[in-house]
């Protein structure tokens, strides 16, 4: 004999004309109701969707909440021509409601609207995030993450990964950002760690004789929050491969990210080999290793114009262009709106050059060029009429940022952004090295495990900072989604890796020691990479915050304000694990 369940026949979304004249059991949150002279049509809505419901006994629903829980039984029918609605699934028919059973009544006031809970406060909305999820928007982008990691998973399994489950409870370990540590009862004094990443796991993995690992990985790092980062925890598909070259990983991610956004979004997807750019290159052209290769502009040097010149504010600087095509005509809030943001970005002014249709130049930096200075920009930068050359001057360190943020937003004020493209790239030879801000020291560029190019020679022989390694990001629509490298899988090479940033062969046993152990018993040539899952999926969705597209978020303040944590803790707990607050 078939179960039935008493809850329901069919969801919400299922009601459909080809089961007019059925009767039906649904059940769901009452979402709305509106009176039509004695009749009153109430939205039913489940997970799948929502349906109408006509009420002729106004008893049935009387003093009833919305958002209350209610089970209805009756009869499908087609909807009068006049009220059809396109918008939901079940929009042509309606259930004539015979019988209505409440089974949990909402007992106190709805802190805001279900269906407008987006325009809501955030730390409300996330108090009371079982209600934020409710609203259709908010839940599917919960929906399209879990298709997503499926499709991912799917993916991943077809290219021959093995996923592997890497440890949650771990060692601390210098790998970037500050760690979370959790007291031990059993050794006083000691902790583990959550883990930044699998990083050391996935290398051992291959030091173990498998091949191509991977996992859907939680990362825990106790880092401030931004619009693209999730404070405490986040997730990244996690993959590592081994006898591989830095092509075998590009080509594997390459495959997965296009894969993965044609297949969840309408919009045109770049289309694989995605550009390699070159740090160096990314730097000069676009000012940031995250470019938006939707943005037409590029940043051109000119620097070596200016040596000599009488213009105190360009001589000796680095200076770059950017020569924006039919400009000219803008009004004089443009230019002045550009100004106030270049001084509001640390900048001392922002020159600029307008050319007008006879070639002749226009502008407050124009006095200061010498007519083969005008020449030269001609050439160097394809001055063509209309165009307006902007002047971005600064020291070596800031003028490529500084020109990089005043391309960006250039672009978005002329509207130059393709809103309907994804655009891929990757970076690639990042430099090992660079100069400590605090320090002053020579400190890692990027992860710390990686190979540099030219081995162990290049160590030996060449100044630090010059030393490239084999290092890249994947960037979409400037928005990085994930790092990689080839890994450093000689013992020796790491050795002399480590020294130079500082840490003695005995730092390494002691605080990488599974890892330095590991490449004592033959370690294969390994590399892989890690795409963000959170970021991917705000991609997708077209969110700008990245708190829209996690279940259970922290706020910008790392508090769950659902949950109250962090919270206190009993003493006796303290005790347990031999910690005194101070």
């Amino acid at each position: 004999m078939e179960r039935v369940n008493k809850y329901r026949t069919h969801n919400c979304s299922e009601i459909r004309e080809s089961i007019i004249g059925t009767r039906v059991t649904v059940s769901g949150w009452y979402e709305n109701i509106r009176d039509h002279g004695g009749v009153k049509f109430l939205d039913l809505r489940d997970h799948y969707g929502i349906v109408q419901v006509v009420i002729h006994d106004e008893n049935l629903i009387k003093s009833l909440p919305k958002e209350s829980v209610i089970t209805v039984e009756g009869k499908v029918v087609k909807r009068d021509e006049e009220t059809i609605n396109p918008k939901i699934e079940s929009g042509t028919v309606e259930i004539v409601c015979e019988s209505l059973t409440v089974l949990n009544k909402v007992r106190t006031s709805l802190p805001f609207e279900i269906t407008s809970s987006k325009s809501v406060k955030e730390d409300l909305r996330l108090k009371y995030r079982f209600l934020d999820l409710r609203n259709s928007e908010v839940k599917n982008n919960i929906v399209l993450r879990s298709k997503v990691i499926s499709f991912i998973r799917k993916k991943m399994e077809e290219m021959g990964f093995l996923e592997i489950q890497t440890p949650i409870l771990t060692s601390s370990s210098p790998e970037g950002a500050r760690d979370y540590i959790i007291p031990s009862r059993k050794y006083k004094g000691k902790f583990y760690a959550l883990p930044q990443a699998p990083q050391i796991f996935k290398q051992i993995l291959m030091v173990s004789g498998f091949d191509r690992y991977f996992q859907i990985a939680p990362c825990f790092r106790d880092e401030d929050a931004r619009a693209d980062r999730s404070p405490g925890e986040f997730y990244q598909l996690d993959f590592e491969m081994s006898f591989a070259e830095q092509e075998d990983v590009l080509s594997v991610a390459e495959d997965v990210l296009y894969e993965t956004f044609t297949k969840f979004s309408d919009k045109v997807v770049s289309k694989p080999p995605f550009p390699r750019i070159p740090y160096k290159e990314a730097m000069l052209k676009y000012g940031t290793d995250k470019p938006d290769l939707r943005n037409p502009l590029e940043i051109i040097d000119i620097s070596d114009m200016f040596l000599d010149t009488g213009f105190a504010p360009f001589r000796k600087k680095t200076v770059r262009a950017i020569n924006v095509q039919n400009c000219s005509t803008q009004p004089r809030s443009f230019f002045e709106n550009m100004l106030e943001f270049a001084l509001g970005i640390g900048m001392k002014g922002l020159g600029y050059i307008k050319v007008d249709e006879e070639m002749k130049f226009f502008g407050p930096i124009d006095k200061f060029l010498s007519d083969e200075d005008r020449k030269e920009l001609i050439n160097r930068v394809n001055l063509k009429p209309g165009c307006v050359l902007f002047f971005i001057a600064d020291t070596k360190e800031f003028a490529p940022k500084l020109a990089g943020q005043i391309r960006t937003e250039l672009a978005r004020r002329l509207g130059l952004i393709d809103e309907n493209r994804f655009e891929f790239c990757f970076i690639v030879d990042f430099p090992m090295y660079e100069i400590d801000e605090e320090t002053g020291a020579i400190a890692f560029t990027h992860n710390p495990f990686s190979m540099p190019q030219g081995g162990l020679d290049a160590l030996l022989n060449k100044d630090p900072l010059e030393i490239v390694a084999h290092q890249y990001d994947v960037v979409c629509n400037g928005v990085e989604l994930s790092s990689g490298a080839v890994r450093n899988h000689d013992i020796d090479i790491m050795v002399k890796a480590f020294e130079l940033a500082g840490y003695t062969e005995e730092d390494l046993k002691n605080k990488f020691c599974a890892l330095y152990n590991a490449f004592k018993f033959g370690a294969p040539p390994h590399a892989g990479m890690a795409p963000g899952i959170d970021r991917i999926i705000m991609l997708l969705t077209g969110e700008e915050n990245i708190r829209e597209v996690i279940a259970f978020p922290m706020n910008n303040n790392a508090q769950d304000l659902m949950t109250n944590a962090p919270c206190e803790v009993t003493e006796k707990q303290l005790r347990e694990v031999h910690i005194k607050i101070r």
